[in-house]
């Protein structure tokens, strides 16, 4: 299948209440990692697509599930989506070691992460 969702993302207001919740509700193996500025919670759901959780970067914002769906080249399917009439909400960003992603509200307000891999066989 062309461009699968590979990564769901939880920007919350509370990411300890959001761990508590989600731990006690499934059985996901959540596990910290230490960012410059935060602390990003990895979610390994065993089979399936994982994802994770950060404190929502935009104070006062609701908390929203992200989908993020891999692409081969993330500027160019930014820019795309843009000419197609989405905003872009996130410029592409790098993860170090990780890869590259964006953020897009569609033309009818859905968020929606685009993704390109550092090392494509991970």
């Amino acid at each position: 299948m062309a461009n699968p969702f590979v990564h769901i993302e939880l920007n919350t207001s509370d990411p300890g209440k959001a761990k508590s919740f989600y731990g006690a509700l499934f059985d996901w193996k959540l596990n910290d990692m230490q960012l410059p500025d935060t602390t990003y919670t990895t979610i390994d759901v065993g089979e399936g697509t994982g994802g994770g959780m950060i404190k929502h970067p935009m104070a006062g914002a609701p908390s929203v599930w992200i989908p993020y769906v891999i692409v081969d080249d993330v500027a160019a399917a930014t820019e795309k989506a843009k000419s197609l009439g989405a905003q872009v909400v996130r410029d592409i960003t790098e993860v170090p070691h990780m890869g590259w992603f964006s953020i897009i509200l569609d033309p009818t307000g859905a968020a929606l992460g685009l993704w390109k891999t550092a090392n494509p066989s991970t």
